[in-house]
């Protein structure tokens, strides 16, 4: 089931319409259906292997908390498990298919892979998101739940299930542990993000996204087009997936919940490393506390740093897909990162427009390598003789145009903005509301003709 359709709608108005009626006791088993009918609304087959990452979580905390002496087996045997699983689902077929070549290219076989699995939608998001809790668990960041409704919950709660927020146990159980009241303040906050959402979705990424696969569809469409196409998949992208993100927070808020932000105007980052505390923050601090520092972080001396940063982002380019160009899309990222600590060591004060313009150009170029993973195209196309510049800057216009009020909402999200529409109830509402039927209109006038599903579901 697509966030954006009407089954959702219609499955989010039914639960919402008997959730807030419901004894407190009653509510997260309602919600519990509603995840379980929403994952396996295509193929029910999909609501066993989310019942498998369930079963696993749970008795592996469980084991961890109650027997001690055998915690780290419980752990080992956690991570084999639900790793081991995202890994077949998602990487056996790239594995085969790379050792086929690699053998090939030597001369000692050449034949043709059969081995086709079916991705499950989602299974990264929900696999970070079970590991984490095991995980703290065995760290005593948290305790092991003795509900195994509450553990299905966390699991499986249907807005967030698909494309995250990748969220913790410290900070999503306890909202599912309290008694949750209605609150027409949120509610209205909740619509309004919703809309918001759907507004970035439908008619930004959609319309921006048409011109970007007719771009990467020409087979030779010449450095100009290639570029203009580069950026446009630069906005393409995050509306589209911040677009979820706020479809999943106020439909969760809707709800009572409230998911963790995760984005935070990525294009104002001044520096790499900033961006990825703005860009897709729960799956970058997931690689931070659950990867970079326990390999040692930067305390391994500058080498040791260097080695830690890099196996970081490819294994975080690695977790977006199975294939080489989205680990050197995690290794650019990771070069980017060093060069720029190393340049500040230099103690070149560089002002931050300047450093906020160069890090918007590096890092929407190095959306090239996340978009296409055609290397000889690439190569071809990158630096080749422009052709239809005319074409190629009325596509950058309308693609900047699309992107204006990703621009003005970083504006009025500015702190010192924000407060003064924030400032009472009164005002606030009268934002929200605003910004609910401005979002609505624009959809019903400009939504494209069709939608395409969310960029982050194939991951």
């Amino acid at each position: 089931m697509s966030i954006q359709s009407l089954e959702y709608a219609i499955l989010l108005l039914l639960v919402f319409a008997a959730y807030w009626f419901m004894a407190s006791r009653f509510q997260n088993l309602l919600l519990l259906a509603a995840s379980y009918i929403f994952y396996s609304y295509i193929d029910p087959r999909m609501a066993l292997l989310l019942g498998g990452y369930t079963a696993v979580s749970y008795l592996a905390a469980r084991g961890i908390e109650e027997n001690t002496p055998n915690a780290r087996r419980y752990l080992v045997l956690a991570i084999a498990g639900l790793f081991g699983t995202l890994a077949f689902f998602k990487y056996a077929g790239f594995f085969v298919d790379s050792a086929t070549d690699a053998l090939s290219a030597v001369g000692l076989a050449e034949f043709d892979t059969t081995l086709k699995i079916i991705l499950p939608v989602g299974i990264s998001f929900y696999t970070f998101q079970s590991l984490g809790y095991v995980i703290d668990v065995y760290m005593k960041r948290t305790h092991a739940r003795q509900s195994f409704v509450d553990t299905a919950l966390f699991i499986s709660f249907f807005p967030q299930l698909i494309a995250g927020p990748i969220e913790r146990a410290v900070t999503l159980f306890p909202q599912f542990e309290r008694r949750r009241n209605f609150d027409a303040n949120r509610t209205v906050s909740g619509i309004s993000l919703l809309t918001w959402g759907l507004f970035k979705k439908l008619v930004i990424a959609d319309n921006v996204g048409k011109i970007v696969d007719n771009i990467f569809s020409t087979a030779q469409p010449g450095a100009a087009m290639l570029w203009v196409g580069v950026m446009a998949f630069g906005i393409q992208i995050l509306a589209d997936f911040s677009g979820y993100t706020d479809i999943a927070r106020g439909s969760a808020r809707l709800l009572g919940i409230e998911l963790s932000l995760n984005f935070k105007h990525p294009w104002l980052a001044y520096s790499p490393a900033d961006f990825w505390r703005r860009w897709h923050i729960t799956l970058s601090t997931w690689l931070r506390d659950y990867v970079y520092i326990p390999l040692g972080g930067n305390r391994k001396g500058r080498y040791g740093t260097v080695f830690n940063i890099t196996i970081t982002f490819v294994l975080g380019g690695l977790w977006h897909g199975a294939a080489w160009n989205f680990a050197l899309w995690g290794l650019l990222h990771a070069c980017l990162i060093l060069m720029w600590r190393a340049f500040n060591k230099l103690n070149f004060n560089l002002p931050k427009l300047v450093t906020t313009i160069i890090s918007f150009v590096v890092i929407s170029a190095s959306w090239l390598l996340f978009r296409e993973g055609d290397f000889s195209y690439i190569s071809e196309n990158v630096f080749s003789s422009s052709r239809e510049t005319k074409l190629a800057i009325a596509l950058g216009v309308t693609v900047s145009l699309y992107s204006l009020p990703l621009w003005l909402h970083a504006v009025f999200d500015r702190p010192k903005i924000a407060d003064i529409w924030t400032r009472n109830d009164v005002s606030r509402t009268v934002a929200l509301t605003v910004l609910t039927l401005t979002s609505f209109i624009a959809i019903l006038l400009l939504r494209a003709n069709t939608s395409a599903e969310f960029i982050y579901f194939r991951f």
